[in-house]
C-alpha cells in the first residue's frame, strides 16, 4: 500500500496537447478517487510563446476558477504539496503529446525480424522513420553515412541479433552510426536506443557512447526469432522521448521538474492503461481505445497477454492535416459528407486547419468537414494498426477488425459528450467493429492521465474507472452478413429488469436502437438471419446481459467491411438517415 493510499493525496495531472492543454484534478471524495475538474487552454507550443509551461499555467487558473482554491502561487508556480489553507495539490503528473514527429533513423539485421522489432517499437511513439539501415542496405558505409547527416535524425533505434547470438554482423552496422554521431555538431548528435542482443551492450557503449552522449540500452526487442517483447523498450524509449522534448520545446524541463519527472508521452501513458485493463477485464475479447488528436491518431489494443501501441502522426488532426492528402484522395474523405461539398472547398478547409488547428467549426459545412476528415483518419489508422495486432487474436473473419470489448475512444475529435451519436457513428464508419461490444467515450481524456498517475497511486485509475467518469454510449451489436438492401439480417428482443420487452427487426443497410439507459441492464435475445454472425457463429442466436448508456442498444445492419453506395446523392441521403437514427442532425 502506498502512503498516497492512506493520506489520500490530490493529485493534478496535466497533458499538453498540441492544440489545447488540460488541467484535471484527481481527489479523495467520500473516501475514494474522484475525478473533480478540469481547466483548458491553448497550448503555447508554438510561436509567439514557444513555451509549454504558459499553457500549463493558463489551464491550472482555469482549474483554480472551478475549484475556488489556489493552486500557483503570486509568481504562478506550482504550490507543493497540499497547504493547511486548502492551497495547492500534493502531486503532479504530466503527459505530453506536443511537439514536432521526432526524426528517426532505423539500424537492424533482417528486415523482416529485427527491423520489423525496432518500426514498431518507434511507431508506438511520436516518431517518423526517415532511414533505415540493414544487412541487405548496398550502399558504402560513406553513403550511409551521408544519408544519416543528411536527415538529421533526433533519434537513431538499433535492434538486431538474439541473445547471445552473433556480433560481427551488428558491428558492421555500427561503423556509419558512430561516424556520423562524430561529425554531427554536439547539440545535433541523435539519441541512441541499443535493443539488440544485450551480450555486446558494453561493446555498444564503447564504438557509440563514446560519441553519443545519450545512448539508452534496453532488453532486446527480439531475444529470439519467434520472440518479441517491446515492453521494456517501449518504457525507456519514453524517457528518451521526454529528453528530447526537452532539447525541442521550452518549458519541458520546468514541468518534468514541478512532477518529480513523472512525465510521460500521451501515447505511451494511453498504452500503459490499456495494457492494465486488458490484464483486469482479461476477456476472450480484446480492449481496444483509439485516440484522435491534434498531434496523431494513436491506436492501443490489449489481448490478454498480448498488445500492441500504434502512433500515427501523419493522421493527427492538427498541423499535419495537409499531409494527409499523402496518404488518401479528397474523393474518398468527402465519401463521408453528408452534405454536397466540393473537392476545392475540403482542400481550402484542410489547409486552414493545418494552420489552426485549435480552430473550432463555425458552420455545419466546417461541422460535416471536420467529421469527414476525422474519419478517414481514424479508418487509415484502424487499417495500418490491424497489420500489427497479434495474430490468433479472437475474430469473426480475420480479413476484418477483431472482436473488441470495450472499445474507449477519447481525443478531440471524439469526445465531444454533447454530440454521442455523432461521435458512435464516426467509430462505426471508421474502426468497422463487429460482434457485440459496449462504446465509451472518454469525453474528459482521461485515459492517458491515470496512465501517468497509475506510477503515483495504483488504486487511483481504477477507483476513477468505477465512478462513472466516462460516458457510456451503450451496447453496439454488429451483425456479419452478406444480403441485398433491406433484407431482414437479425431479430433482437431487449428483456428489461422489471419485464417489459423492446424488439427490432434488422434490415441489411439501416441502423435501428432499442432504448436503455446508462447504468441499466437487460438481457438480449439475438436471432441470426440469412447466416448472420456476432460471435456466436454464422446463423446462430443467443441471449446475452447487455448495459445501457447514452443512446441504449444500437444495431448496426450495414454490413462488414462497410460499402458506402457509389452514388453521390444516395450516399449523402443515407448517411443524414443514419445520423438521424443516432440522434443527430
Amino acid at each position: 500500500m502506498t502512503s498516497s493510499l492512506v493520506d489520500g493525496n490530490s493529485i493534478l495531472a496535466v497533458d499538453v496537447g498540441a492544440a489545447n492543454t488540460r488541467a484535471v484534478m484527481f481527489d479523495v471524495v467520500e473516501g475514494e478517487y474522484r475525478f473533480v475538474a478540469s481547466g483548458t487552454a491553448p497550448s503555447t507550443a508554438e510561436a509567439p510563446f514557444k513555451d509549454v509551461s504558459e499553457g500549463v499555467r493558463n489551464a491550472i487558473v482555469n482549474l483554480q476558477m472551478v475549484l475556488g482554491k489556489s493552486l500557483l502561487d503570486g509568481s504562478r508556480n506550482l504550490i507543493t504539496p497540499s497547504q493547511p489553507n486548502g492551497s495547492g495539490v500534493d502531486a503532479l503528473v504530466v503527459t505530453i503529446s506536443a511537439g514536432p514527429t521526432i526524426r528517426t533513423v532505423l539500424v537492424g539485421l533482417l528486415k523482416d525480424v529485427s527491423i520489423e522489432s525496432a518500426r514498431r517499437l518507434a511507431e508506438s511513439t511520436y516518431a517518423r522513420i526517415v532511414e533505415t539501415i540493414g544487412l541487405n542496405d548496398r550502399r558504402k558505409p560513406e553513403q550511409q553515412i551521408d544519408s544519416i547527416l543528411r536527415v538529421r535524425p533526433d533519434l537513431i533505434v538499433i535492434a538486431g541479433g538474439t541473445d547471445g547470438g552473433a556480433a560481427r554482423s551488428i558491428h558492421k552496422l555500427l561503423e556509419p552510426i558512430g561516424l556520423a554521431s562524430f561529425i554531427l555538431p554536439q547539440e545535433k548528435v541523435p539519441a541512441v536506443l541499443f535493443a539488440g542482443n544485450e551480450k555486446i551492450a558494453e561493446e555498444i557503449k564503447t564504438l557509440v557512447g563514446s560519441f553519443a552522449p545519450a545512448l539508452h540500452i534496453s532488453p532486446n526487442v527480439r531475444p529470439s526469432l519467434e520472440t518479441e517483447d517491446l515492453e521494456p523498450a517501449q518504457r525507456e524509449l519514453a524517457r528518451m522521448v521526454v529528453n528530447i522534448r526537452k532539447r525541442q520545446i521550452k518549458g519541458v524541463d520546468l514541468l518534468d521538474l514541478w512532477s518529480g519527472g513523472h512525465m510521460l508521452p500521451t501515447a505511451y501513458a494511453t498504452g500503459r492503461m490499456v495494457r492494465f485493463l486488458a490484464k483486469v477485464y482479461s476477456a476472450e475479447k480484446g480492449i481496444l481505445s483509439v485516440d484522435l488528436g491534434a498531434s496523431a491518431a494513436t491506436i492501443s489494443a490489449g489481448f490478454k497477454s498480448k498488445f500492441a501501441l500504434n502512433v500515427y502522426s501523419q493522421f493527427g488532426l492538427g498541423e499535419n492535416m495537409a499531409g494527409l492528402l499523402n496518404y488518401t484522395t479528397l474523393e474518398d474523405i468527402l465519401r463521408w459528407s453528408s452534405l454536397d461539398i466540393s473537392e476545392g472547398v475540403l482542400r481550402d478547409y484542410l489547409y486552414q486547419k493545418s494552420l489552426y488547428p485549435s480552430a473550432i467549426a463555425a458552420t455545419k459545412e466546417d461541422l460535416v468537414l471536420s467529421q469527414a476528415v476525422a474519419r478517414q483518419a481514424l479508418y487509415l489508422a484502424m487499417q495500418s494498426a490491424r497489420r500489427d495486432f497479434p495474430r490468433n487474436v479472437a475474430s469473426i473473419k480475420p480479413t476484418l477488425t477483431p472482436l473488441f470489448d470495450p472499445i474507449l475512444a477519447g481525443g478531440g475529435a471524439l469526445s465531444d459528450a454533447s454530440r454521442p451519436g455523432h461521435s458512435l457513428l464516426l467509430l462505426l464508419d471508421s474502426i468497422q467493429p463487429v460482434g457485440v461490444t459496449t462504446v465509451i467515450l472518454d469525453q474528459n481524456n482521461l485515459l492517458p492521465l491515470l496512465g501517468a498517475a497509475a506510477a503515483q497511486n495504483n488504486i487511483l485509475p481504477v477507483q476513477v474507472i468505477e465512478s462513472g467518469a466516462f460516458l457510456s454510449v451503450g451496447t453496439v451489436v454488429v451483425p456479419v452478413v452478406s444480403a441485398n438492401y433491406g433484407t431482414p439480417v437479425l431479430r433482437a428482443t431487449l428483456t428489461y429488469t422489471n419485464g417489459a420487452e423492446a424488439r427490432v427487426d434488422l434490415k441489411y443497410g439501416s441502423l435501428e436502437t432499442l432504448p436503455l439507459s446508462s447504468g441499466e441492464t437487460g438481457k438480449l435475445t439475438i436471432q441470426s438471419l440469412r447466416g448472420a454472425d456476432v460471435g456466436f457463429g454464422p446463423g446462430r442466436g443467443g441471449t446475452i446481459s447487455v448495459t445501457g448508456g447514452a443512446l441504449g442498444v444500437v444495431f448496426d445492419g450495414r454490413g462488414r467491411p462497410l460499402n458506402l453506395p457509389a452514388d453521390g446523392v444516395r450516399r449523402r441521403e443515407l448517411i443524414k438517415k443514419w445520423t438521424w437514427t443516432l440522434g443527430g442532425e
